[in-house]
């Protein structure tokens, strides 16, 4: 019997690696997606790889792709990342931590990988509740993209198969995200969030991501494995 198989894109953090447990928990086989894209935090590959290897992904691949040719982003150029910003903050406008269309280019190299490894399912991390104001995290860019998939593939056309983008914490709090993760085992000691780690990789602990990282682990009522 051949498995069912699904593309998961994985940065490493705490979310894409919940998404990726949920994968598997859904009894997929999973071949995962990381970008080198030019990132500051490039350590987040690292991350990647250990955590596909603990959730026994059927293949990894790195992709590189230099988003700093376009810059546009403090994760892709000199910009400072903004640190220490209020919830209001955050959930006002676009930071500069965006960049330019990213979602839209890694899900469509998914796209391509799922033709080639015959997947019908994309599984992406997104959250539109505790998230930073990005545009590509919203339930209504995830549905375009998956009818637009369903229109751009050889598989979508001959009616083969049909892609469906999966987004399982788009819903969900940050807290909800930690809670689900122990839930399914995952061990939240080997993920990296930080947008601008120190030298020695650890976080800083002020960005956007490291405060809505310590906002959920606090309100799940748990400590942080990777912080110990």
């Amino acid at each position: 019997m051949i498995p069912k198989r699904a593309i998961c894109l994985l940065s490493g953090g705490l979310d894409s690696a919940t998404c990726l447990a949920i994968a598997r928990h859904d009894g997929f086989e999973n071949y995962c997606l990381s970008f080198d894209y030019g990132q500051r935090h490039r350590l987040e590959l690292e991350a990647a790889a250990r955590v596909a290897e603990h959730l026994k992904a059927a293949e990894h691949k790195i992709i590189a792709i230099d988003l700093r040719a376009f810059g546009g982003s403090a994760l892709t150029s000199d910009m400072d990342v903004p640190k220490q910003r209020s919830a209001a903050e955050m959930g006002n406008g676009i930071p500069v931590t965006y960049v330019p269309a990213r979602n839209t280019i890694f899900l469509s190299f998914a796209l391509a990988y799922a033709e080639v490894r015959n997947a019908s399912d994309i599984f992406i991390g997104v959250n539109a509740i505790d998230y930073s104001g990005y545009p590509d995290c919203r339930p209504e860019f995830i549905e375009a993209f998956e009818r637009m998939a369903n229109l751009a593939t050889k598989a979508g056309v001959e009616g083969r198969s049909r892609i469906s983008i999966r987004a399982p914490l788009i819903r969900m709090s940050k807290s909800d995200i930690v809670r689900a993760a122990i839930a399914l085992g995952v061990d939240l000691s080997l993920t990296h969030s930080c947008y601008d780690p120190d030298p020695q990789g650890r976080p800083c602990g002020h960005c956007d991501s490291c405060l809505l990282r310590r906002k959920g682990f606090d309100e799940a009522g748990v400590s942080d494995p990777a912080l110990k």
